[in-house]
């Protein structure tokens, strides 16, 4: 059996498992290993693993797996988690760094009191004001790719086609993410990779947000890349000035900021809480 060496975080709720590279030398991941540690009852219990390692040209270099073993695309929260993580294993020169995640470089910043900075590169392949069907209806919908692909959807987009969830589904709280998020995860609209799937309800200027995320393929608490994606497309339908604010399931604020330039979206950020929940040791 192998012992890995682990500390657990969370990213406004979105929770992972940080692996330091350097502390656990003989590190062998596969998808069985992954699945292990992210179960919630047989394991440590998480929504991805992170891996974090050193480099000679960058500050770090992180690895991120979804709970189901698959990788590839970008995780906000967790590579907001990855830098305090730098910072709390002293890989840091100062509160900003420049880092590999799943090869692609980034960068960020420690602000305070937990609260870390991730700076995104540009969005791509968007898609306004389409119709996906689901639930027996079309829903008008949005896409764009923030490092991860994202669909968003206004709940009252949804509400307005059918009595039957106007009655039973009235606000963001009681509202079908499980049943609806799978659905249309898997569409063929989205396919090979499909999507992950935001739901928004903007009250009073701030972005109520529920996301089902695949890889974990299930409701996470928050979604970094899924909270930028679905701010953007506030700006974009509901013309939200940025900053603008978040609240996630978990009930954490996330702030996302960005420029306007030639009409082209720059300085894309993510900003939120980060914190090490605990440390410790499991057997594989």
């Amino acid at each position: 059996m192998e012992k890995i060496s682990f500390i657990k975080m969370s990213g406004a709720g979105n929770d992972f498992i940080v692996i330091d590279k350097k502390l656990n030398p003989l590190l062998n991941l596969d998808h069985k290993i992954i699945r292990k540690l992210c179960d919630r009852r047989y394991g440590i219990g998480a929504d991805g693993v992170i891996t974090i390692s050193d480099s000679k040209i960058y500050d770090f270099e992180m690895e991120y797996f979804n709970a189901d073993g698959s990788t590839g695309s970008l995780c906000g929260n967790g590579a907001r988690c990855a830098i305090r993580f730098a910072e709390y294993s002293s890989r840091l020169h100062g509160n900003k760094t420049n880092f590999l995640s799943n090869a692609v470089q980034y960068a960020g910043e420690v602000l305070k009191d937990n609260l870390i900075k991730f700076n995104f590169n540009s969005p791509s392949k968007l898609k306004l004001n389409f119709k996906v069907k689901a639930g027996n209806q079309l829903i008008n919908s949005c896409y764009i790719d923030t490092g991860s692909p994202h669909v968003v959807i206004k709940i009252d987009d949804v509400l307005q086609y059918t009595n039957r969830l106007e009655s039973k589904y009235s606000n963001l709280d009681q509202f079908p993410v499980l049943e609806l998020g799978r659905e249309i995860r898997y569409l063929k609209e989205f396919s090979p990779e499909g999507a992950n799937v935001n739901f928004i309800k903007i009250i009073d200027g701030i972005v109520h947000i529920r996301t089902y995320e695949r890889g974990v393929e299930n409701e996470t608490l928050s979604c970094g890349t899924g909270s930028t994606a679905s701010a953007i497309i506030s700006y974009l339908i509901d013309n939200l000035q940025p900053p603008i604010s978040l609240f996630t399931r978990g009930g954490d604020k996330l702030v996302v900021n960005f420029n306007i330039e030639n009409q082209k979206i720059e300085n894309l950020s993510l900003t939120g809480p980060a914190n090490i929940i605990f440390s410790g040791e499991i057997l594989t």
